[in-house]
């Protein structure tokens, strides 16, 4: 029986490359700052997102925690969406951990925040409200089908963040693939950004990983954030190997991964009992909804995994599909043919 995995792209193993160049890392004590690949990684994060600095992190809900506490002080706001990752799914860490306040303004159906509202969300001076000190996007935006946020739009976010003396950071996890999406370089999604993190691991295959970038006089405080969260990592050049060889071999082809979301929103929008809008999705992430009398998300998602196929029931009626570089044209196409089937 062959075997698809589409829950995430986060379920990647190391590549054959990348197994060898962690056996082969030069290390040492990153905390010290003398792991020599960590420090390779770090420059050549910094470069390809056009920053003066990064800093090599366990993961990404830990990249964004970074980047707020050392943008925010306790007390201090932060504006972002209502539908965004850092909020949604990290455990309310920046009110739990570092003591910020969020205030969400609604993402819209391609991820961005109106800018209207966005603008009327910060505050103004005066005693009874907390200081706005930070505008938090996302890109790609996972829980708006993969949205791919356009240049034009950052700059518009960013003038309104300068305008108003408040920092912006982009939780750019799948940034890479955004970049892919829209045909721009990544440095150019980065531009705007006080601060700007990417996965290792998500998309790029590696196994562990996330990268903070932004000038250096941020990059000094971050570091000093990662070590109170735990993220101080010693022979960590294991790890950051692997990082490298993402960057340097698994960008380029996220062009592949995004063919392969769009073959199979095309075929699940054929599927009777399922609906979605292909033309909504432009990187590697589907949501669509099983609208068939008497059948739910997680009942749909058993019956596949009986047929070796694995998606993600993200609601009572919503799954989730994710394709990355172990999941092929066959992949989907075998993963059609078992959908059709399971909805007659």
């Amino acid at each position: 029986m062959r075997h698809v995995e589409l829950r995430s792209d986060t379920m990647t193993r190391p590549t054959p490359a990348m197994r060898r160049a962690m056996a082969e890392a030069d290390v040492g004590d990153d905390v010290f700052g003398e792991d020599p690949t960590v420090n390779r990684l770090e420059v050549m994060a910094a470069e390809r997102l056009g920053k003066a600095a990064a800093l090599f992190v366990p993961s990404g809900t830990m990249a964004n925690l970074i980047s707020q506490m050392t943008h925010c002080g306790r007390g201090d706001e932060m504006i972002l969406g209502s539908l965004a990752h850092s909020f949604y799914y990290e455990q309310g860490g920046s009110a739990a951990v570092a003591s910020i306040h969020p205030r969400t303004v609604p993402n819209q159906p391609d991820g961005t925040l109106p800018l209207d509202e966005l603008e009327a969300a910060i505050r103004g001076d005066n005693i009874h409200f907390p200081r706005t000190r930070l505008i938090a996007l996302e890109n790609t935006h996972n829980l708006c089908g993969g949205a791919p946020l356009e240049p034009a739009y950052l700059r518009a976010v960013g003038d309104i963040a300068r305008r108003h003396g408040v920092k912006l950071h982009i939780d750019g996890a799948r940034l890479f693939n955004a970049a892919a999406a829209l045909g721009v370089p990544a440095q150019q999604l980065a531009l705007e950004a006080d601060s700007i993190s990417f996965c290792l691991s998500k998309g790029l295959a590696a196994p562990v990983g996330s990268v903070v970038c932004g000038n250096s006089d941020f990059i000094r405080e971050a570091r000093r954030s990662r070590k109170v969260l735990g993220g101080g990592m010693r022979q960590a050049g294991v790890l950051a190997a692997a990082g490298m060889v993402a960057l340097s071999e698994m960008v380029d082809r996220l062009v592949e991964d995004h063919a392969n979301a769009r073959r199979l929103a095309v075929g699940l929008a054929g599927i009777a009992g399922l609906e979605l809008d292909p033309e909504r999705y432009k990187t590697n992430i589907i949501y669509f909804e099983v609208i068939k009398p008497g059948l739910g998300a997680a009942e749909l998602a058993a019956a596949l995994q009986q047929e070796g196929v694995r998606l993600l029931a993200s609601g009572a009626h919503t799954l989730r599909a994710v394709t990355h570089y172990e999941v092929t044209a066959a992949d989907i196409d075998y993963a059609l043919n078992v959908m059709a089937r399971i909805m007659k």
